[in-house]
């Protein structure tokens, strides 16, 4: 018996593994890929999950590779000022708010899950074929790999479907989902050099989804010999190719993206020159799906985007799965006999919270700023910000983003 079954070895199926060794809990994790690559663009952690990582000893680890972010800014497409405001620790928050590569982030977690539970602790080229269970437990069974053989059954006392977009457990469970609800827009994403923005450590979301949403990060402090930092950056706009299969990796097409910012020249940024630095282009569709009435069968349950995928908007992607993790370890052991009942309250705290960030998610908060003076200017430049939204209502909305997504200061308070 494996003790807990982890299905997926991204950043949720990592988490979940380093908080149930914390917990004293065994487990062990299967991975379908037979090989780590270094993949994907930048990624978000707002305070809250950065506290979570925080507790599982990793804050430091994280810094040295990313960035703590100290502000956001909104700007109009004419680059002009609408708001800004400071974020993480220079906001209040006992812990930063990070912008790292995908990468270093995966790197950090899969360095420490085999530090702390041994390197056989994750199992490479175990792609989930089904997932049976008994009263006694769960075992799981695996596809033939790439060399013809197929991974022996394992057998554990739960499972959890950490396994992404595309998860095979959450198949098993709703054969008959339809397909992703599309929203009306597409993403592309890159990472290019470029000299430091703003203060460096600067988010900045420009324009409005009818003729382009731009949002900006860098996500490593360190320059190299040329001034430089690692710039993530995010363009989504309306219309676009909803036939477009959901692949974090599918690579885009920088061109497609110019003709929508070509005049985007401002004082602190030439967006066109510095997306034409781009070292990788991924293009992806908005899309999300319904949330699910439940998630847990008896002793098998699902976590992260395998549970709630939603529409990466806000930086909750990666934040939700880790706030997952830590409440599935914690109610496994408060119901250390019964992990039926673990799972089911694990379901019932955070199906609901998941399920709110999903819809708002589909509002585009705390974007929803740049649409009311987009609307409230008919999309020109504006002499004075104070005449078109008043900064009262601009905390609001991004207020009401950090209540949906549980890091407003009065539930870390209640939750610390």
């Amino acid at each position: 018996m494996e003790g807990i079954l982890v299905i997926g070895g991204g950043i949720g199926g990592l988490t979940l593994a380093l908080c149930l060794h914390r917990n004293g809990i065994p487990c062990r994790v299967v991975e379908a890929v037979a090989e780590v690559k270094p993949l994907g663009v930048g990624v978000n952690i707002l305070p809250h999950a950065a506290a979570e990582l925080a507790r599982l000893g990793l804050q430091e680890a994280l810094l040295r590779h990313g960035v703590q972010t100290d502000e956001v800014n909104f700007f109009n497409r004419f680059g002009q000022l609408i708001h800004r405001e400071p974020l993480g620790r220079a906001a209040g928050h006992d812990h930063p708010q990070m912008s790292i590569h995908r990468a270093d982030l995966h790197a950090v977690l899969l360095a420490a899950v085999r530090e702390r539970l041994g390197e056989g602790a994750v199992l490479f080229g175990h792609r989930l074929m089904r997932a049976e269970q008994d009263e006694d437990g769960v075992t799981l069974h695996f596809t033939p790999g790439a060399g013809g053989a197929t991974p022996g059954p394992l057998r554990g006392t739960a499972a959890i479907g950490a396994d992404g977009i595309h998860s095979v457990l959450r198949r098993q469970f709703y054969p008959q989902e339809g397909d992703p609800r599309y929203t009306g827009t597409t993403m592309w994403r890159g990472v290019s050099r470029w000299p430091p923005i703003l203060t460096g450590a600067s988010m900045t979301r420009a324009g409005w989804l009818k003729t382009g949403k731009m949002v900006i990060y860098p996500i490593r402090r360190d320059l190299d010999a040329e001034g430089r930092q690692p710039i993530n950056w995010v363009f989504e706009v309306e219309a676009g190719n909803h036939r477009l299969r959901r692949d974090w990796n599918r690579p885009g097409d920088i061109e497609d993206v110019i003709p929508h910012v070509r005049d985007w020249v401002f004082d602190w940024l030439d967006l066109p020159a510095m997306l034409r630095a781009s070292e990788v282009v991924l293009e992806f569709p908005m899309v999300d799906q319904d949330p699910l009435p439940r998630w847990s069968f008896g002793r098998l349950s699902l976590l992260g985007d395998a549970a709630h995928p939603m529409v990466p908007r806000g930086s909750n992607g990666a934040g939700q799965s880790i706030l997952d993790a830590r409440c599935l370890a914690d109610k496994l052991v408060r119901h250390a006999d019964d992990p039926e009942s673990a799972l089911k309250a694990y379901e019932a705290e955070r199906l609901p919270a998941t399920t709110q960030v999903m819809l708002a998610n589909r509002k585009a908060l705390p974007d929803a700023i740049l649409g009311e003076v987009f609307t409230r200017t008919g999309d020109r430049p504006f002499a004075r910000i104070e005449d078109v939204m008043t900064r009262e209502e601009m905390l609001a909305i991004t207020g009401g983003d950090k209540r949906v997504a549980g890091y407003d200061p009065e539930t870390l308070k209640a939750r610390a």
